[in-house]
């Protein structure tokens, strides 16, 4: 061990901080996707439809925000949210998206933090609630999710793929 150190001594972290994504960021947070996607039954990782979903994002802020957790190097985790209205709330909500943390660095506490700015963001802008989609049966995550405060809807998700190669089935 070296000298003068604890031996639970850790490397202090990098300073990291939040911010809004920019164009420049595309191309990492679609490898994030691609990653968050390659665990999701659901999805399937398309870097070409990532690349242009965020961009539509990037590009009209009226949609949505992303938000990345970055250090000096690199972006470490990144959070998206969607804005849409909701009669039953008369007026604008939040569709959470996606949120991801690079494989290096979860159960560091990064997930957290990134939720809990979305969660002020909304509460500054005055958004009335953010739904959000997580894995059904994902123990760890659901209860990650109660502890920021969401509760478990009756609601049932349900899908119609109208896309190229995504038509309705029969």
């Amino acid at each position: 061990m070296p000298r003068g150190r604890h031996p639970r001594y850790k490397a202090p972290m990098p300073d990291l901080r939040i911010e809004p994504a920019t164009l420049e960021d595309l191309p990492l947070l679609a490898e994030l996707l691609a990653e968050l996607f390659s665990h999701e039954p659901d999805f399937r990782p398309d870097h070409e439809k990532q690349m242009r979903g965020l961009r539509l994002i990037l590009e009209q802020p009226n949609r949505g925000r992303i938000f990345v957790l970055r250090d000096n190097l690199r972006i470490i985790g990144m959070i998206n949210l969607l804005i849409t209205i909701s009669t039953a709330e008369g007026g604008f909500v939040l569709l959470l998206e996606d949120l991801v943390v690079h494989a290096d660095h979860r159960q560091q506490g990064h997930g957290g933090r990134l939720l809990l700015h979305a969660i002020n963001f909304a509460r500054d802008k005055r958004f009335l609630r953010i739904t959000l989609l997580t894995q059904h049966g994902e123990g760890r995550l659901l209860e990650f999710y109660r502890r920021h405060g969401f509760k478990q809807s009756e609601m049932v998700t349900m899908r119609l793929l109208l896309g190229p190669g995504g038509g309705a089935e029969s």
